[in-house]
């Protein structure tokens, strides 16, 4: 039988104390630190065409278009991610020690073969504890592919999937039409 590696669990401030030392980016998710990896070329182009698109877009708007660079904090203090890109239409609420945002609107994420499933699944429930929190965006990188869920007033999620670079995503609770020809705009797909 072989030994289970035992896991250094990290409280919130001491992850916040390594991550503002840290030369690269790290989430937290119940006590332990996942390095993030670099970003492919697809990945980056499609992330910031996106938020490119939307900055434009909501430019005379409250609205406020962050990068990768901003963590997103889950209201259990237990977790810190990093969205693709966020979207914050009220005053920007953040952590006591302004760390990391508390109310996204809506959250866009460039899916990878190796964080696609994350994404979907264990990323998207951690975001859905954030009140604020109404809209994502899941884009593919290998094809021209859109994967877009709004809250309802139930709080149940409706999800729309949009293919083909002809098509294009409204996003409803800030106003804005992404084509999808501009997110994937020099994306090699």
């Amino acid at each position: 039988m072989s030994a289970v590696p035992k896991l250094n669990y990290l409280t919130p401030e001491e992850y916040l104390a390594i991550e503002r030392r840290a030369e690269y980016k790290s989430e937290y998710v119940d006590g332990v630190m996942h390095a993030m990896a670099g970003g492919s070329l697809q990945h980056s182009s499609i992330a910031i065409n996106v938020s490119g698109e939307l900055y434009i877009q909501l430019k005379s708007t409250r609205c406020r278009v962050f990068n990768s660079d901003l963590k997103v904090r889950v209201p259990s203090k237990r977790k810190y991610l990093y969205p693709d890109v966020t979207v914050v239409c009220a005053e920007p609420q953040f952590d006591d020690k302004g760390d990391a945002i508390l109310s996204p609107l809506l959250i866009v994420e460039v899916l990878s073969k190796t964080t696609a499933g994350y994404d979907r699944r264990n990323k998207f429930l951690y975001y859905q504890e954030i009140e604020s929190f109404q809209e994502y965006l899941l884009i593919a990188q290998d094809q021209a592919a859109v994967q877009h869920y709004v809250r309802q007033q139930n709080g149940s999620w409706i999800c729309t999937t949009i293919k083909g670079l002809d098509q294009s995503v409204e996003l409803t609770t800030v106003n804005c039409r992404l084509e999808l020809k501009d997110i994937y705009d020099k994306v090699a797909i």
